[in-house]
């Protein structure tokens, strides 16, 4: 006789067009105009691309529906950490530009 072990059912993937939407966003402008994520001087601001490209993969990751099981990745392709990464990547780019 075997013993099986129910598992809980994954939740269904939720399609987020709007995170998706602005994480291609994000990769087309900075592939049309890399110069966006440079200063004034010309030298690549690394914070603001840094910032820009974490909410472009979290808006990937999050916008196609998939859902990390480590509360650690979750939280790190969180909406709510897109939206972070977001303002924080235009925060930049607007002081130091």
């Amino acid at each position: 006789m075997s013993s099986s072990t129910a598992t809980p059912a994954a939740p269904a993937a939720r399609l987020r067009p709007g995170l998706l939407a602005l994480a291609i966003m994000i990769m087309l402008g900075t592939s049309i105009y890399p110069n966006v994520l440079a200063s004034a001087a010309g030298a690549a601001d690394h914070w603001a691309a840094t910032a820009l490209f974490w909410a472009m993969s979290t808006g990937f990751i999050s916008g196609v529906g998939f859902r990390p099981r480590h509360v650690v990745w979750r939280t790190l392709f969180s909406p709510a950490s897109c939206l972070l990464a977001l303002t924080a990547g235009l925060a930049r780019l607007w002081l130091i530009g």
